[in-house]
């Protein structure tokens, strides 16, 4: 048995069995010198709450909840540990403190907090990922199916949350199919003379010009509500006699539809398992570890229909269990989200039934944890489990290789080791964008850890040069970027890239000088003659000679991924500040069109493009714009 993440670190065993203080004659486990542990736990209340490790630099080391504060803490220092991993930890320790909540649930939520703020070494760490994405109803007179992130409104229906957007996206192409309810936005939907392509290939209904009455199209979304909140059942029932009705009326074709409908209808509920769902919301994790990593992959079931899973890699998993692996992730994933009423898992935890009770008092109802699922429940945990351990491997052998090719670039460029291991190794990259001169941006990306870090690119916007000059360019975006370094707000890389030849080189070598930084190795990617992959020339500020690299050479693929990954983060940054300057600029320039105008002109049409392909009566249909006016910004743009 394993104890929950949270309530003891990974590899570490819990308390003893029914919360047993230690015995008394138990000598403390040595710890940081002048903190006095029998005298913390003196005074340490026996109440439910959160513990923090923190060293003497006053670095949170680890993060913990207990349902009895004095009793998990003494654990730590009573007994002797079998993970080396967490002995290390407590002869860090320098002092404990504690927060006593009102009951274990308020702790799990105070834990998570303080997990995803602090990061502590030795906590295992999942990435905070952003909100999931809800499918949703929107609540006008004929409501409209969208994609949907963010905060909940009340005036609209939300289903979910759904494990990616793909997801939702099917959804709404299954909504469309079978009860053909209308994507289009309300400003499109207000303005149609006639239907649209949709309406031609049956994917909607057409409200927009009255093809199907509000009575009529308010029943689909109905249908559609309830089929999504796992009533298919019904809805299919109700088709059946709609459709044997207008058979008796003698309404064939119409009946003929309703048919095709509930064939559609029956083949997606088939095909994701529905028919035999339990219950209608579940959650089913599954986790697994292997060398030295770990994988939870999280399947989620809504209104009976598997839809779909996401896998997530934690950190600090080096000793941890499946069940720490697993325990982790229920802590830090479900605290402020949507906890489903039954959550299925593949691991035994100790401390089950006081997690469960946790997550029931965060949801605000009760919530079941169950190890041994039956029927289809099994069926799906054992999908999960098969998900988790090929993800894994994939991972694996994924590190390995990216492992490879950064050990093999850092010895031809003679790169030392870092002490962290060539896992530490960090490279920077820069690229110049700009079209012809115009909206000019440079790019910094970087590679950190085996793979690309997106959290820490850069975009600057280059101003006060020359346009199209490269170089200046260059040096002030390396000057603004290793200014703060030198000064020691920042991480100094390893090597440093430049896409160019010797002329960004030699101002890239320049600059560092300038600015103080004891010099990286600075080494340009010089295109080749043809400026095709794998012709590329390296440039060396140190003086050494260029080298040219075999295609098929691993390092070169890594110098060629950093250097690709530059160029896209600066074009797409650069073509999005070009883009906004030009319509900005288009539509400024036409007398009568203030910023008021302009946002209603780019909101109604959906930006300049839009306003460009409108007509003068279009024009016309927004708020402020006469005739006179649409004609002058029709004439203007064409």
């Amino acid at each position: 048995m394993t104890a929950a993440a949270g309530d003891a670190p990974a590899g570490d065993a819990p308390a003893p069995a029914g919360g047993a203080p230690a015995p008394a004659d138990a000598a403390p486990a040595p710890a940081a010198a002048g903190f006095d542990i029998a005298e913390f736990l003196r005074n340490c209340p026996g109440l439910p709450g959160v513990y923090r490790h923190i060293d003497a630099e006053g670095n949170v080391l680890y993060v913990g909840k207990a349902r009895d504060l004095r009793k998990r803490v003494s654990s730590y220092f009573h007994k002797t540990h079998d993970s080396a991993r967490i002995a290390h930890m407590v002869e860090k320790v320098a002092r404990v403190e504690v927060t006593v909540t009102r009951s274990e649930g308020e702790a799990l939520l105070l834990e998570n907090n303080l997990i995803k703020e602090l990061a502590p070494r030795y906590n295992i760490l999942f990435r905070d990922d952003k909100s999931y994405p809800y499918l949703m109803i929107t609540g006008h007179a004929y409501p409209q199916i969208r994609f949907y992130r963010g905060a909940l409104e009340k005036r609209h229906q939300y289903f979910g949350p759904f494990p990616n957007a793909w997801a939702v996206r099917e959804s709404i192409q299954i909504l469309q199919k079978v009860f053909r309810l209308r994507t289009c936005d309300d400003t499109v939907f207000a303005n149609r003379s006639r239907p649209c392509l949709l309406h031609q290939i049956a994917r909607c209904s057409a409200p927009c010009v009255g093809a199907v009455a509000a009575t009529d199209y308010a029943r689909d979304v109905r249908d559609a509500a309830r089929f999504l909140s796992g009533r298919s059942q019904e809805v299919l029932d109700e088709l059946q006699a709609q459709m044997m009705a207008r058979s008796a009326a003698l309404a064939f074709e119409e009946a003929a539809a309703i048919r095709d409908r509930i064939g559609a209808l029956s083949r997606v509920l088939q095909a994701q398992g529905a028919e035999a769902a339990g219950e209608h919301d579940v959650d089913i994790i599954a986790a697994a570890v292997k060398g030295g990593m770990a994988c939870v992959s999280l399947a989620m079931v809504r209104g009976g229909r598997h839809l779909g899973d996401k896998q997530f890699f934690p950190q600090h998993v080096e000793e941890a269990s499946a069940g720490d692996v697993l325990a982790a992730f229920m802590v830090q994933h479900y605290p402020g989200r949507f906890t489903p009423p039954a959550i299925v898992i593949n691991q035994d935890l100790e401390d089950v039934e006081e997690l469960a009770e946790a997550l029931s008092g965060d949801a605000g109802r009760r919530v079941s944890v169950i190890r041994f699922p039956q029927e289809q429940r099994r069926l799906w945990l054992t999908m999960a489990e098969k998900n988790a351990a090929i993800a894994l491997d994939r991972v694996l052998a994924e590190r390995g290789t990216a492992q490879a090719r950064t050990r093999l670039l850092a010895e031809l460029l003679g790169i030392d080791e870092p002490a962290a291991g060539f896992e530490a190794m960090r490279i920077e990259c820069f690229d110049i964008s700009h079209t012809m001169g115009e909206a000019t941006q440079a790019s910094c990306v970087v590679f950190h850890h085996h793979r690309m870090q997106s959290g820490d690119y850069r975009r600057f916007n280059i101003a006060g040069i020359t346009p199209g000059d490269d170089y200046a360019a260059m040096r002030q975006v390396l000057t603004r970027r290793y200014e703060k370094v030198a000064a020691g707000e920042g991480v100094k890389p390893d090597l440093v890239l430049i896409d160019g030849g010797k002329g960004q080189v030699e101002i890239a070598r320049q600059v560092l000088a300038e600015v103080g930084l004891a010099e990286p190795l600075l080494v340009g990617v010089a295109k080749g003659e043809e400026r095709k992959p794998g012709l590329e020339t390296l440039v060396f500020a140190d003086g050494r000679p260029e080298i040219h690299l075999a295609s098929d050479s691993p390092a070169l693929h890594l110098i060629q991924t950093v250097r690709d990954e530059a160029h896209r983060f600066a074009i797409t940054g650069q073509r999005a500040r070009r883009d906004k300057a030009r319509v900005t600029s288009s539509l400024e320039d036409i007398d009568g069109v203030g910023p008021k105008r302009r946002q209603r002109l780019l909101a109604r049409f959906g930006g300049l493009q839009g306003v460009r392909r409108a007509s003068v009566d279009d024009l016309m249909t927004v708020d402020g714009v006469s005739r006179e006016l649409a004609e002058r910004i029709y004439a203007s743009l064409h």
